[in-house]
This record gives structure tokens, C-alpha cells and sequence, in this order.
């Protein structure tokens, strides 16, 4: 839970109020009283909270959160971290889903943008160009989540996408496959998500000398198991199949491990699958999926605290933010 001015208080003997002018740089502290606050601050490493401040000069308190498919794992669990973290700084998330769709996406954020009961917005959008997300101009602040399609005066919160996508190559290529393969992304051009991760996943099969032939890489219309299904099939068929599969997302990989059990192939033995996302599904399925797994709670954190700056008042320069990740090797790359 977060720290309190109360806790604070009770660390250094001091009434609440005492530790609240310390913070605010009330001017008539003493020295002595400033040094126990600060080092009873730094102690329980206080964070302000710049919400709960905005909320005593008329804020609402409650913020708009604005995703593609509710449905999708990834999303879901993400939007599990940010409400778990909003709560516990006192802050309401109201979710809608917006299919993905560039209409949607910015008649959503118009209505909340243009409403008095959100503070702000965080938007994960998959719909809207650069040009739309430049022409995005708002008192409400909005912070987005995922990939920054061009520079707007808009925060940005992700990962980078390019060199986990390398990563995840680069793991097939040490485990001594060959032909790998890419599965996902669609060829509309605010699909950035997967403009990155093809580019990262071509970079790592150049690096090693290794072919990029176009047959390798299988476009999907969404990031959906059934879609994987038919993808898998298209590449078995070729007169040189692949031995390694590199998904974009888990939902695709598990769609994938699926589509090769039906055509009697062992995982890994056969081929390699390695997703994207690390869902929880993909410490369950059999084998267990290797996956990359973007750091959610950080995502969620750093979009927040992003988000409350805004609320109060920061006047810093739209930043692009980006948060860790790590390679999870499972089952389904690791030969036995």
C-alpha cells in the first residue's frame, strides 16, 4: 500500500499537518522540523500523491481507461494491474472497449475529453494514425499505453518492442532452428505494435545470416488463436517448412500449438513456439509457452503516475516512457 503523511507523521513524531507543509514547501518550517520530516520521508520512500492533491482543488478522482478487446488476455490483465494500482492511490477506472476501431477510438476519447466527470485518460489504441492521435488537443490529459504511432503531445507508455522481438529470435536461433517463422499483424499501418515486432524479428534472422523469405512471415486479420490456426497451416504446406514459430502475441502462439498437435507435430521437438505477452494461460498450456513478458505492473505504475503529474499541473515535454521486459523459457522452445 501506498505510504501515508499519517505514516510519515507517526515515523518522526510529528502531527500530519507538520509532515503536509514540509511537502508543500510551506516556508515557515523550522530546520529542525524539515530534517526529522525529510529523513522519515526518505526512510518509508513517500511518494505524494498528486491525485489526491488535484482532488481537493475539485478533481473527480476517477480516470478513463480505453482498450481495444476486453476479451484479449493481455488486456485484460493489464487492465487488472492498473485498476489494483489506481485503487490503492484512491483513484476510479472507468473501462470501455473500443474494438480497435479509429472511429470508436476517438469518439471515446472525445466524450471523455470533452466531460467533466474524468480527470484524465489512459488509451491503448490500435485504430488511430498519427495524424489523428497529433490533431488529439485536450485540458484532460491522456497518456498513451502501447506503441507511440508518431510524436504528438501525448505521453507514452511501453515497451521496446524491437529489441524483445530480437530477443525472442535470437533464443530460436541459439536453440539451433533455422527457418523461422512470424505469425501476426494485419497490413493496416496504425499497426505499429507489429510493424515493431516484424522489424525486430527480421533484424535478429539478418544478424545470424539466416533467410527472411516472405513465405516466413503469415499475416493474421486479428491476434486471435483460430487465426493462428489457419496461419500454421499455410506455412506446413510450404515445400520448406519452418522448424521455429515466432508468434506476436500468446493468444496466436496457443492458437499455434494447438494447429501442430492436429498435424502431429511435437513441440519442441519438431518446431519451437515462442509467444509474446506471457498471459497466464501460457504457464498452463502443454508444453508450457515461452513467451516474452513485458513488465504489466510497471506498465500500469509508470502510465498512472504519468497520468497524475498531468492531472496536476506538469508542464514537461510529451515523454516516451518505456518499462522493462524479460525472455520466460519454457517448454515449448527448450528441447528435451
Amino acid at each position: 500500500m501506498a505510504v501515508t503523511l499519517r505514516d510519515v507523521a507517526a515515523l518522526a513524531g510529528v502531527s500530519p499537518r507538520s509532515v503536509s507543509n514540509v511537502v508543500n514547501d510551506f516556508r515557515y518550517v523550522s530546520p529542525a522540523m524539515q530534517a526529522k520530516v525529510r529523513a522519515a520521508l526518505d526512510e518509508l520512500d513517500y511518494k505524494p500523491n498528486l491525485l489526491a492533491r488535484g482532488l481537493r482543488q475539485g478533481r473527480t478522482g476517477t480516470i478513463a481507461l480505453l482498450l481495444p478487446e476486453i476479451t484479449v488476455a493481455y488486456f485484460s490483465e493489464l487492465a487488472h494491474e492498473i485498476v489494483e494500482r489506481a485503487s490503492q492511490l484512491g483513484i476510479t477506472v472507468m473501462i470501455d472497449e473500443t474494438s480497435g476501431a479509429p472511429n470508436r477510438e476517438l469518439a471515446l476519447l472525445e466524450v471523455a475529453m470533452r466531460s467533466s466527470w474524468v480527470d484524465g485518460v489512459l488509451l491503448s489504441t490500435l485504430g488511430l494514425n498519427g495524424a489523428a492521435l497529433a490533431g488529439v488537443k485536450s485540458d484532460v490529459p491522456v497518456v498513451l499505453l502501447g506503441e507511440r504511432t508518431a510524436k504528438s503531445a501525448l505521453d507514452h507508455v511501453g515497451i521496446d518492442n524491437v529489441r524483445a522481438s530480437r530477443d525472442a529470435v535470437q533464443h530460436l536461433i541459439d536453440s539451433g532452428r533455422h527457418r523461422i517463422a512470424a505469425i501476426g499483424g494485419s497490413h493496416a499501418p496504425s499497426d505499429m505494435t507489429s510493424r515493431l515486432r516484424l522489424k525486430g524479428y527480421r533484424a535478429a534472422l539478418r544478424a545470424a545470416g539466416l533467410p527472411t523469405e516472405d513465405y516466413l512471415y503469415a499475416r493474421t486479420p486479428k491476434y486471435r488463436r483460430g487465426d493462428a490456426a489457419v496461419a500454421v497451416r499455410a506455412l506446413l504446406a510450404h515445400p520448406e517448412p519452418p522448424d521455429a514459430l515466432f508468434c506476436f502475441s500468446d493468444e496466436l502462439a496457443i492458437g499455434s500449438l494447438r494447429e501442430l498437435y492436429e498435424q502431429g507435430l511435437r513441440v519442441p521437438s519438431d518446431i519451437s513456439v515462442v509467444g509474446f505477452d506471457d498471459i497466464e494461460e501460457s504457464r498452463f498450456t502443454t508444453p508450457s509457452l515461452t513467451s516474452i513478458s513485458p513488465d504489466k505492473h510497471q506498465i500500469a505504475s509508470t502510465a498512472l503516475e504519468t497520468l497524475m503529474a498531468r492531472i496536476a499541473g506538469s508542464d514537461l515535454r510529451p515523454r516516451a516512457l518505456q518499462v522493462g521486459y524479460q525472455l520466460l523459457a519454457r517448454e515449448s522452445s527448450t528441447r528435451q
